[in-house]
């Protein structure tokens, strides 16, 4: 069965990635009085982690594609914890947005704004949400991007 969002991925060129397994100690998502928590998602872009540095070999355009990526991973939980199903997405609440940054790297922003616009393109004004968007001295695996999220769901 084909969703709306499906539709707007294909529109977009985009396909949702396998959710991917934890690798450590803590579970990919936990419901809890409506919303549900999404655990940090890192970007693999054609199996691959994409990583690095933001200022620091890597360029603005990099890491908002690094943080569509953790986005496109975000959806992929939530549909999972769903049952598949993303109707029952109400809103998403909030993201939050972890950037690889050089220490003189200021921008993390409009880094953020790759995972934000997407959720706005796929959820509509449902996909409006709360964000935080800081700069951090390294990410797991050297990623370049970490984005967890909390979406109230019926």
């Amino acid at each position: 069965m084909t969703t709306a969002i499906d539709r707007k991925l294909e529109e977009l060129g985009l396909s949702l990635p396998e959710a991917a397994a934890p690798v450590a100690a803590y579970v990919p998502a936990v419901e809890a009085g409506g919303l549900l928590h999404i655990s940090g998602q890192l970007p693999f872009k054609d199996g691959a982690l994409m990583t690095g540095r933001l200022g620091d070999g890597r360029d603005l355009e990099f890491g908002a594609e690094a943080a569509q990526r953790c986005a496109l991973m975000l959806v992929a939980q939530i549909k999972k914890a769903l049952d598949g199903d993303l109707s029952r997405v109400v809103r998403i609440v909030k993201l939050g947005v972890f950037v690889n940054s050089a220490a003189d790297f200021t921008d993390q922003p409009k880094v953020a704004n790759g995972a934000s616009e997407l959720m706005v393109a796929l959820f509509g004004e449902e996909g409006r949400h709360a964000r935080s968007a800081v700069g951090v001295p390294v990410l797991p695996l050297g990623a370049a991007v970490e984005v967890d999220a909390i979406v109230a769901i019926r």
